[in-house]
């Protein structure tokens, strides 16, 4: 079995925001762009956005795109990102972050296994943060 991660979450952004988001997630989690791909001139109205690109935070790489076509969904919190804080620091400093300019689906609490929230960030992705400080 190779090493290559064969399931990849990716994100549309309909607003042109993709490499906006791109960047504030590899900087919040110490990430790394690996390649970036934008329109060009045969799409004037998306010309310099990101057809494709990749990043890895936390390990996981994940795909991000502008799409050209404009659709009558956009992203959920029934799809989110599932991150385990190893620190309630990281915690706060994660939700802080995240919850600027977003809002709070479920608020940090103790929901009965720990200090956890559930956070639309101001990009409209769904992230669950967790710290159990019994693991």
């Amino acid at each position: 079995m190779s090493d290559a991660q064969q399931l990849t979450p990716h994100l549309m952004f309909q607003n042109g925001r993709a490499e906006e988001a791109m960047n504030h997630y590899v900087e919040l989690f110490d990430g790394e762009v690996l390649t970036i791909n934008r329109y060009g001139a045969e799409t004037p109205d998306m010309e310099g956005k990101v057809m494709l690109a990749t990043f890895i935070i936390a390990g996981l790489r994940i795909n991000i795109m502008d799409s050209s076509i404009q659709h009558e969904f956009d992203l959920t919190p029934s799809m989110s990102l599932f991150f385990n804080c190893t620190s309630q620091q990281q915690l706060d400093q994660l939700w802080t972050a995240l919850a600027d300019g977003g809002q709070a689906l479920m608020p940090l609490d103790d929901y009965g296994f720990g200090p956890f929230g559930l956070v639309n960030d101001r990009y409209g992705v769904s992230w669950q943060l967790n710290y159990n400080p019994a693991s």
